[in-house]
């Protein structure tokens, strides 16, 4: 079948729209009708060449969509069913079967390489060039191929124009508190960048019952909105002394735990520098940049651990009916980051999400669900 998909064509080229031909269904695959799909940092990466993946390409990985037909070994969807599109795992590796399945043993394969496990294409051109899949979902297109590992059904009061973007960004903030740091009760939590993957965070670590919940970034508008979503305290880092800030807010005992979401080198630094004693730092940001650390006084001597996890180290189908419901109960109003974009403003979209002036852009790819229910 034809569909519309945004593509990018070479590095640092905007998207264009091109009718592509979608592959035949494999047995294990689902065919989606993508409804609306937030744009996340990481497909900026790889559209700018922060991180490397075969172009051209479909990008897109923060997909909700309506099942339109199954393949044969298909056993848990159906027709009609409403579902949010997430990251693809094995389902038969030691991590997978641990619970585990972000730290799958073929996660990067699956997800990083552009196309099935198999090695075969899920788009093409018109004159037969092969277009690569991103994170086995390629949700800028009207219609995709998924396996069934990456969906996770939602009930059909469930409004699909909102909550795509808890297949990744949102749920990389929430996981990354609950699974990664595991904060105890009471305790103290630095969040650097107030963007989807921060604010997130935020919302979840006042979920969890810490105590010191402090925002940092440079835009005063953000803050504030970190502010009405449960931030204890601000920081402008740049207009602020974030070193005096930090002992000031913490007594100058550091914090306990600290995320970095910026992937701007200094800041990873400064997000090890801020914690206290036996502290933990998450740095989660997709990044070309590195950085440099003493292990003997950055690490050893305070006790302190830096520790890596991908996509919140989630159970996609557990985590995200979870944030549902914490959505509709109020604790985690993420409607309040989002701003609606039609498809063919994906450049627009883009452009807004880089330079800050949207925190969490959603693409509306098919304007006739709910047409009769306005958006936000």
């Amino acid at each position: 079948m034809k569909v519309l998909a945004a593509v990018v064509n070479g590095i640092n080229e905007e998207y264009k729209f091109e009718k592509l031909s979608l592959a035949e269904m494999q047995p294990d695959e689902v065919l989606i009708k993508v409804v609306a799909t937030g744009i996340c940092h990481s497909d900026e990466a790889l559209r700018v060449g922060d991180a490397a993946f075969p172009l051209p390409a479909v990008l897109g990985h923060e997909g909700a969509g309506i099942v339109e037909q199954v393949g044969s070994a298909v056993k848990h969807f159906k027709a009609g069913d409403q579902v949010v599109m997430s990251y693809k795992y094995c389902g038969h590796c030691t991590n997978c079967r641990s619970g585990r399945p972000a730290s799958c043993d073929s996660w990067a394969k699956l997800n990083m390489f552009g196309t099935r496990e198999d090695g075969t294409h899920t788009f093409f051109k018109e004159d037969g060039t092969p277009v690569s899949n991103f994170f086995s979902q390629s949700s800028f297109a009207t219609h995709t191929l998924v396996h069934e590992h990456n969906l996770i059904k939602v009930d059909d009061a469930a409004d699909l124009r909102y909550i795509g973007p808890l297949g990744c960004g949102f749920l990389t903030g929430c996981g990354t508190v609950v699974n990664g740091l595991q904060p105890k009760f009471g305790s103290s939590i630095a969040l650097f960048g107030t963007g989807a993957v921060g604010l997130g965070a935020l919302m979840t670590a006042k979920i969890e019952g810490c105590k010191t919940i402090i925002a940092i970034d440079i835009h005063d508008s953000r803050l504030e909105l970190a502010k009405e979503l449960g931030a204890t305290h601000t920081i402008n880092s740049k207009t602020e002394n974030l070193g005096e800030r930090m002992l000031e807010i913490t007594g100058g005992q550091g914090v306990n735990y600290s995320i970095d979401t910026t992937g701007v080198a200094a800041v990873m630094k400064a997000a090890i520098d801020v914690l206290g004693v036996g502290g933990i730092c998450a740095p989660v940001a997709v990044t070309p940049n590195s950085i440099e650390i003493s292990t003997l006084t950055d690490l050893v001597f305070a006790n302190r651990k830096l520790i890596g996890v991908l996509m919140g180290d989630t159970v996609p189908q557990i985590a995200i009916p979870q944030l549902i419901q914490y959505h509709q109960s109020g604790q985690f109003p993420f409607e309040k980051l989002v701003k609606f974009y039609k498809f063919e403003q994906i450049n627009e979209a883009s452009a807004d999400s880089n330079n800050g002036s949207t925190i969490k852009p959603i693409l509306i790819v098919d304007e006739s669900y709910r047409a009769d229910e306005p958006l936000i």
